[in-house]
């Protein structure tokens, strides 16, 4: 049965962060607030925890996993970032974007999509997810909480423990996260062109 951590929004408890750390480190899978949703978390170099999230999500190959780095250089040490690209991403975050970029050789092939060689980058503004990361020291293998069953992402820490204490490590319990999709911006192909308008908004691409 998972644990179940209930941390404050605004001002997280250092000994809940820590221990959350813990779990992580250990290989566990957890469930964490970011700025538009719940969502799933390991290690990025724990082979056996990605595949845990590819069941509980049932993900193909083809999808593209997302880092979530706590600044531009965490994100530069994963990802080829052209001049222009560096500087949007750094006038947008930290906020709900993912930016899709060419992957690094740091980045374990797993994760990359497969033919394009890709990879998601999120910087949140989420105090618990900005916490984890200070703490961790490497960036997080994320994806959105959405079931196998649902069209969104899972909203309510309640019904995130009915249905997942058994396949999970960590609930973190940061209140109701009403599903907001992220912006996804593509900068691989010369120019950023957003192809998922969401909940972050870049007024000079559109």
């Amino acid at each position: 049965m998972a644990h179940y951590f209930e941390i404050h929004p605004e001002n997280p408890q250092l000994r809940l962060i820590h221990r959350a750390i813990d779990v992580i480190r250990s290989g566990g899978v957890i469930v964490y607030p970011t700025d538009s949703a719940y969502a799933l978390a390991c290690q990025i170099d724990n082979k056996q925890a990605l595949e845990r999230i590819r069941r509980i999500r049932q993900l193909e190959d083809k999808h593209n996993f997302t880092l979530v780095c706590k600044d531009l250089a965490q994100v530069s040490s994963f990802s080829k970032i052209s001049n222009d690209a560096f500087r949007l991403i750094k006038s947008l975050t930290p906020d709900a974007f993912t930016f899709i970029l060419e992957a690094t050789k740091e980045v374990p092939r797993r994760m990359q999509h497969p033919k394009k060689k890709t990879i998601g980058v999120y910087i949140p503004k989420n105090v618990i997810a900005q916490k984890l990361l200070d703490e961790l020291g490497e960036p997080l293998f994320t994806t959105t909480l959405i079931l196998p069953q649902d069209t969104q992402a899972l909203s309510q820490p309640y019904e995130i423990q009915e249905r997942l204490e058994d396949v999970v490590d960590l609930i973190i319990d940061a209140g109701e996260i009403p599903y907001q999709p992220s912006t996804i911006i593509d900068c691989t192909q010369g120019t950023c062109v957003i192809v998922r308008q969401g909940k972050g908004l870049a007024p000079m691409l559109t």
